[in-house]
């Protein structure tokens, strides 16, 4: 699933692709905006890439409760308003300068969530565009295969 996510134009745009792929290659070790985030990221070596863990960060960085979790999740996914997820923004920034987090750490983590605002998407999304894909690729095949044997039988 990570493979689809991470083609999309939210984290190619929010800087998140080569660091992913630097990652899984062993080039850069895998770090965190915060370790607190370490459960969050660590199954996608550190890198944000789906709508779940945008909430998560909120939640754990900037106490953010269920509804307003809720509240960013529609900013995500409103139509890519601009307008939504700026308040929100200055929402969650003013809640993590509450928590004494690091600006260069708020101002990482605002980065990633307004990239990902651009296009991103849940994972159950990357889910079923990678079985449908997957599943494409294989009937593709299959019929070029079959193709191929129809054609030598006339031989």
């Amino acid at each position: 699933m990570i493979e689809v996510a991470i083609i999309r134009p939210g984290p190619i745009q929010g800087d998140m692709v080569h660091p992913y792929l630097n990652r899984r290659a062993g080039k850069e070790p895998v770090t965190y905006f915060d370790p607190r985030l370490e459960p969050v990221l660590g199954r996608t070596l550190g890198v944000p890439l789906f709508q779940e863990q945008m909430l998560k960060i909120a939640m754990i960085m900037a106490d953010f409760s269920g509804n307003e979790a809720e509240e960013l999740r529609r900013a995500l996914s409103f139509h890519r308003s601009e307008e939504r997820m700026e308040r929100v923004s200055v929402k969650l920034r003013a809640a993590m300068e509450r928590k004494n987090v690091p600006p260069d750490k708020i101002d990482k983590i605002i980065h990633s969530i307004t990239s990902f605002a651009l296009y991103g998407f849940p994972e159950s999304h990357a889910i079923s565009f990678a079985i449908l894909a997957y599943a494409s690729a294989y009937r593709n095949r299959m019929r070029s295969v079959l193709r191929f044997w129809l054609m030598r039988a006339r031989i």
